[in-house]
């Protein structure tokens, strides 16, 4: 073989460890790819009691036929009132249990006698449908016990979520889905 055959045996050599590296260098590169994309954490969409206005978005927003958002409450936070403005009107026409008398248009708040004059509160999840007239009679005129949360165990966790989008006090954001809720505190 001459000069010529020895010249193009070489490039092909060179060509082929070229490519053998480059390939590598790609396979390398996705691996990288892969660990860092697997390596976020991985959130989840949740409201912030403290950032929300109760404006009742949040039971016709949702992409579900019955909103993810559910009424939670903090037994430390309850006062246990009689007149509880979360479950009676602001302005009842009798502390009885009257449907004419009651905030929730579901029934999802159930009401306990403890011990004169104090009640116990409890929501049924079931029956809530995230309208927020609890929530806004309770902030209104109570402590603020009772608040809105997505229930992960409903939600789609839409990568848009349209209760976010609708939302006007921008309560609604992600947060790490090892802790999926923003609970309020006894102060």
């Amino acid at each position: 073989m001459g000069e010529k055959g020895e010249k193009h045996k070489e490039r092909r050599a060179f060509l082929k460890e070229g490519l053998w590296g480059v390939s590598i260098a790609a396979l390398g590169g996705l691996a990288g790819f892969a660990l860092t994309s697997s390596s976020e954490k991985k959130t989840v969409w949740q409201i912030d009691p403290y950032k929300c206005n109760s404006c009742g978005r949040c039971e016709t927003r949702c992409v579900l036929a019955q909103s993810a958002v559910k009424c939670v409450q903090v037994k430390a936070i309850c006062g246990y009132c009689d007149l509880c403005t979360g479950f009676f009107e602001s302005d009842p026409v009798e502390l009885d249990t009257g449907a004419e008398n009651l905030v929730c248009p579901t029934g999802a708040i159930q009401r306990s006698f403890v011990e004169d004059p104090y009640f116990s509160y409890a929501i049924d999840e079931d029956l809530c449908v995230g309208c927020a007239r609890c929530v806004k009679g309770c902030n209104a005129f109570g402590n603020g016990s009772l608040f809105l949360q997505i229930r992960h165990n409903l939600c789609l966790d839409c990568n848009e979520c349209a209760i976010a989008a609708a939302c006007p006090a921008q309560a609604i954001r992600r947060v790490p889905a090892e802790e999926p809720y923003i609970l309020k505190e006894v102060k």
